[in-house]
């Protein structure tokens, strides 16, 4: 049963047709009229080629429809997130420029997420830090995973509509990974956190941490936004505590969950090469990875 589910869910992981309840539910949530939302679409093109404050590589109604979505349809909103996404493309091209898709699967088990997707919570993530070994792979390797996560997740219009809940777990760090977060790998992993890149985040959790904490976390709050802080939430050991702001049906087992439906990066992966398409391959060639067959 559970790898029916996975085949199925894998199989509209690619999907970025539009249906019914997700037009639904992107009224309730992202503040979109389906009378007014061409118009806001063209407005904002026009607001780039006016101001020419960034030069993206898409235009297209369904590219710029990512960045409405995720600022309310607010439109000086989604351009200023737009400007910050290709800054950032600009700045750090090493994320994403000839990275070869298919090999970040060796990142394995620091990433995994649930394949749910609730209007609760969205597309729920973990981020397993002290499951990471240094001496196998550089920290920029789990930045890679991250950038491609968010570039692939957000072609979904339903993740585009219910955003994503984030689970920072730091069972098991040591001086050895809080050794390799220089201010510029905190800075990116920020921005992949819906700073810089079109994603809504509902909520992000930290749990199991110990004394390191504040030496993790010092390096990070210099680049949160100030309106973000009011999502973020600090549980220590207590899964009770993150039951109140996490349904434990959404939850695995080691959390006081119910949740069979979870996978890691490397499954995932694996399962969006089996399943991709030919536009899936042109629109990850055209951000810069590489698409091996």
């Amino acid at each position: 049963m559970y790898e029916c589910f996975l085949e199925i869910a894998f199989e509209a992981e690619l999907n970025t047709n539009e249906d019914p309840e997700c037009l639904a539910l992107a009224f309730e949530q992202c503040n979109e009229n389906p009378v007014t939302r061409d118009a806001s679409i063209r407005e904002l093109r026009e607001l780039i080629y006016e101001r020419g404050e960034c030069k993206p590589h898409r235009t297209d109604d369904a590219f710029l429809l990512r960045f409405l979505r995720v600022r309310d349809f607010i439109v000086p909103r989604a351009h200023k997130l737009l400007v910050r996404y290709c800054n950032f493309r600009a700045e750090y091209p090493h994320l994403y420029k000839d990275v070869d898709l298919w090999g970040l699967t060796k990142v394995k088990d620091v990433y995994e997420g649930s394949m749910l997707d609730r209007p609760d919570v969205g597309r729920l993530t973990i981020f397993r830090f002290g499951m990471w070994d240094p001496s196998e792979f550089p920290v920029e390797d789990l930045v890679r995973v991250g950038m491609a996560m968010a570039e692939i997740g957000v072609r979904q219009p339903k993740i585009q509509v219910l955003g994503g809940t984030v689970i920072i777990d730091l069972e098991g760090i040591t001086l050895r990974h809080i050794a390799t977060l220089t201010p510029t790998i905190a800075y990116q992993m920020v921005c992949l956190m819906g700073v810089a890149t079109p994603g809504r985040l509902n909520s992000c959790h930290l749990i199991n941490y110990n004394w390191l904490l504040n030496s993790f976390f010092y390096i990070y709050k210099r680049f949160i936004p100030q309106k973000a802080w009011g999502r973020i939430f600090f549980h220590g050991h207590d899964l009770k505590s993150l039951h109140q702001h996490i349904d434990p049906e959404c939850l695995p087992k080691r959390y006081g969950g119910t949740c069979r439906n979870h996978v890691s990066i490397g499954q995932w992966i694996q399962k969006i090469k089996k399943y991709r398409d030919a536009q899936f391959d042109k629109e990850m060639k055209d951000l810069g990875y590489l698409i091996k067959e």
